[in-house]
């Protein structure tokens, strides 16, 4: 009995910090659009980051193409190709780039996906009503997925 109070007192501690450590979108220090420190304090993971690449809630192909992603052949075009990504940017820029675009590209059409504040009039829902509070439209967790992930597509 006092080994299993140990082991949840132990679990419970761990699982605490894992959420203390998640940076709040508007507590995120972006330098020249770059974010170097993790938002969750935790590597990311590159199959959970693929998921979101795709039709899931971050939906990057509406815009990007990924030759790596053959399940979804109808890609956008309106940003760049994200095949050699990993290349072009390193995790900082990428992260930035992910959690707000417009730190480093002002003008992007990108949206920004970690990101609660310095809206024009945001609604709630199609209510016609003005918003009560505004979520981000990814975790911090999927922003380390989708960098994570985005960190395999090399040339």
């Amino acid at each position: 009995m006092k080994r299993t109070c140990v082991i949840l007192a132990v679990t419970a501690l761990g699982a605490g910090s894992a959420f203390a450590q998640a940076i709040a979108p508007g507590e995120v220090a972006y330098e020249d659009g770059a974010v170097s420190a993790s938002l969750t304090g935790a590597p990311g993971d590159p199959a959970e980051g693929r998921k979101v690449m795709n039709r899931g809630a971050g939906n990057c192909v509406a815009c990007h193409q990924v030759t790596d992603l053959t399940e979804y052949p109808f890609q956008g075009e309106v940003g760049p190709t994200l095949d050699g990504v990993a290349d072009r940017w390193d995790e900082a820029q990428l992260r930035g780039i992910v959690a707000n675009a417009k730190m480093m590209f002002p003008d992007t059409m990108m949206p920004s996906f970690y990101k609660v504040d310095g809206f024009i009039r945001p609604g709630d829902g199609y209510t016609g009503k003005a918003a009560t509070e505004i979520h981000p439209l990814l975790t911090p967790e999927q922003i380390e997925n989708v960098v994570a992930y985005l960190l395999t597509l090399k040339e």
